[in-house]
C-alpha cells in the first residue's frame, strides 16, 4: 500500500454564502506529482491556501502525513515548502541574501543549505545580481529555491510556470522533475497551462467552481485519450482480413454498424483508404481520433464555455 502524504476528506471553505471550495475528497501519494487542474477561480489557491495554514477550512479534514488535528497539523507542516502565487523577495538583496533572511526567520540550522538549494535550482553562480534584475524564471527558481530550503518532503507549487515564456517553462518543468526523482519529493502543482502539466504530472486532480470532478493516473488518462483510427466500412470482415495480411495491423477491435478502430499504424490513413477502397469495401468514414489533457479536461467540465 502506498504512504499517503496528504487527504482531504469533504474539505469546505465558505465565503458568505458561496462556497470556494465545496466537498472536495482528494488523496496524494507518496512520490506523485499530482497535477490540479482548474480554470482561474475555480478553486485550486483557497484549497492550497487551507492545506499549507494560511486559511481556516469551514468544514471537513486535512490530513496530512497521516497527521490531523491543528497542532498535528501544524507540526507536519514543517515538512512542507510551498510557493504560493508569485514569490516576493527582498528586491535589492541577492538571492543568496535572501535565502539567509528566509533560514533565520525559519530556524533552520546552517547556512550549507542555502548552497545546495541554489546549486539544485541552477542559481549558484549569479553571485552579486540583485533580485529585482532576476527574469521572472530566475524568480521562480529562487522561489523554489527557498520552499526547499528546509529539505521538505512534499512541495506545493501554485502555478509556477504562469507567464514565463517557453524556454523557462521547459527549464522549470525539467527542474521539478529532477526535484521529484533525486530528492524523492512529492508535489502539488496547480496549473491551467495544461500541456506543459502533460509533460510532468504522474495523476491528475480535476477541480470546477469548488468541486473535485475527478482524480486520475496518468496511465488511465493516457488510455482514455489514447488517440485511434477509426473506419466506418461496408464489411468489417473483409476489412480486418486486409489491413491483417496487407498491412500487418494487429491492434484494432470491431464494433457494431461495421465500425473498426485501430490503435496503431496512425500515419497510415491514406493507406489503409486505398487498400480497402481499391478491395472493393466502401469506407464510408476513415478519421484520427482520441483526444489531449486539455481537451479531456474541456469535456470533463462541459466544454468551453465553462472554461
Amino acid at each position: 500500500m502506498k504512504n499517503i502524504v496528504l487527504r482531504t476528506h469533504k474539505l469546505c471553505k465558505k465565503y458568505g454564502g458561496e462556497f470556494a471550495v465545496n466537498n472536495v475528497s482528494m488523496t496524494i501519494n507518496k512520490g506523485d506529482i499530482y497535477g490540479f487542474i482548474g480554470r482561474n477561480g475555480a478553486g485550486k489557491t483557497t484549497l492550497i491556501r487551507m492545506i499549507t495554514g494560511l486559511i481556516h477550512k469551514t468544514s471537513g479534514e486535512i490530513e496530512l502525513f497521516g497527521c490531523s488535528g491543528i497542532s498535528a497539523l501544524d507540526q507536519s507542516r514543517i515538512m512542507m515548502g510551498c510557493v504560493i502565487e508569485t514569490p516576493t523577495f527582498y528586491n535589492n538583496m541577492t538571492a543568496r541574501e535572501n535565502l539567509e533572511v528566509s533560514r533565520l526567520v525559519r530556524n533552520i540550522p546552517g547556512k550549507k543549505c542555502i548552497d545546495e538549494v541554489l546549486n539544485l535550482v541552477g542559481l549558484r553562480d549569479v553571485n552579486k545580481k540583485k533580485v529585482k534584475n532576476f527574469s521572472l524564471g530566475m524568480k521562480q527558481r529562487l522561489g523554489i529555491a527557498n520552499a526547499l530550503l528546509g529539505n521538505p518532503r512534499f512541495l506545493i507549487l501554485d502555478e509556477p510556470i504562469n507567464g514565463l515564456d517557453p524556454v523557462s517553462m521547459v527549464e522549470i518543468r525539467e527542474l521539478l522533475k529532477k526535484i521529484n526523482k533525486e530528492k524523492n519529493i512529492t508535489m502539488l502543482i496547480s496549473s491551467h497551462i495544461l500541456s506543459e502539466l502533460s509533460e510532468l504530472a504522474t495523476c491528475y486532480g480535476i477541480i470546477n467552481n469548488g468541486k473535485l470532478l475527478e482524480e486520475i493516473t496518468s496511465e488511465e488518462l493516457n488510455e482514455k485519450c489514447k488517440r485511434y483510427i477509426e473506419l466506418k466500412v461496408s464489411n468489417a470482415k473483409k476489412a480486418v482480413v486486409l489491413l491483417e495480411t496487407e498491412l500487418n495491423i494487429k491492434n484494432y477491435v470491431v464494433q457494431e454498424n461495421n465500425i473498426i478502430k485501430i490503435y496503431s499504424h496512425l500515419g497510415q490513413i491514406g493507406n489503409i483508404n486505398t487498400l480497402l477502397s481499391t478491395n472493393q469495401v466502401t469506407v464510408d468514414k476513415i478519421l484520427s481520433k482520441g483526444q489531449n489533457l486539455e481537451e479531456y479536461f474541456l469535456n470533463i467540465i462541459g466544454g468551453e464555455d465553462n472554461v
